[in-house]
């Protein structure tokens, strides 16, 4: 079992856990150096890209980030990030940011016009730093990310059945593009190796590049349960479970876009409790 770490109730007192992103080595080593150099600053994650940042912020790579987001506090308390940048853009990574239950303070640092401040603070950014980025005028976004931090209490983890669950987005990339595929699209996933492949419900797939146990042990809060070694259902989908020569399988769906996948002899009583018995905690 994985070790838990210490997560202080008011993240300040401790200094300040910062991600920066950007996909220009140069800018991103200028922007990690700065950060590093403020007293305010206790650890600094980077990300070359949007895309890196969002499996960063879910606690792919880091278990200090899964460990504040279960406390009630935002994944980390600051985001640094360049506005221009291939695939997801700094304003797309915004937008997805604000759609957590506890986000982060946000601060663009760009090399932008002026122009382009006014779009950082209608997606919610905290500050906007120009480039060539200057030391006084991060430490200013800092000190302003300091008492934002300060401000804003943990959230109090809720039962789940208290509210629904925030929809997590998965970026997929595609010919050299991001998509963001909500959660509650994916209908089943499918082990591919040391990836996954996701199939949604308009009937395409996209693989990304997460094991299957770890997405498992992520949504199963969210009514995914596994049904063999190589499949994981969203379990409120599942209309059938049938009996066939090879043992059970389930039909996810209905009519012509419906799916038939095994279900593995491990698995069958686990899934016949859970379809008879649906967990309170819900989905």
């Amino acid at each position: 079992m994985r070790g838990t770490v210490s997560t202080p109730k008011n993240p300040s007192d401790a200094g300040l856990l910062v991600l920066a992103v950007d996909d220009e080595a140069p800018g991103l080593s200028e922007i990690k150096y700065l950060l590093e150099s403020s007293p305010h600053i206790r650890r600094v994650l980077t990300a070359f890209d949007a895309a890196e940042a969002l499996r960063i912020l879910r606690g792919d790579y880091d278990p200090e980030v899964m460990d504040r987001q279960n406390a009630g506090l935002p994944p980390v308390d600051a985001v640094f990030a360049d506005i221009n940048m291939p695939g997801l853009s700094g304003t797309d990574l915004a937008r997805v940011l604000g759609a957590f239950r506890a986000p982060p303070a946000l601060v663009f640092v760009t090399g932008v016009e002026h122009s382009e401040a006014v779009v950082a603070f209608e997606v919610g950014a905290l500050d906007f730093v120009t480039k060539p980025i200057n030391e006084d005028r991060v430490n200013k976004a800092i000190s302003r990310v300091v008492e934002r931090v300060a401000a804003t209490p943990a959230l109090t983890p809720e039962p789940l059945a208290a509210e629904p669950q925030d929809d997590e987005v998965i970026p997929v990339e595609l010919g050299g593009t991001i998509k963001l595929v909500p959660r509650a699209t994916v209908r089943y996933v499918e082990a591919q190796g040391d990836y996954a492949r996701l199939h949604t419900s308009d009937g395409s797939s996209h693989l990304v590049r997460i094991p299957l146990a770890q997405l498992e042990e992520r949504w199963e809060s969210a009514g995914f349960v596994r049904i063999h070694r190589s499949f994981l259902v969203a379990l409120p989908l599942v209309t059938e479970l049938r009996m066939t020569s090879n043992g059970y399988a389930v039909v996810i769906g209905s009519g012509e876009g419906a799916k038939e996948l095994p279900v593995s002899r491990r698995h069958t009583r686990d899934l016949k409790e859970r379809i008879v018995r649906p967990p309170k905690s819900g989905w």
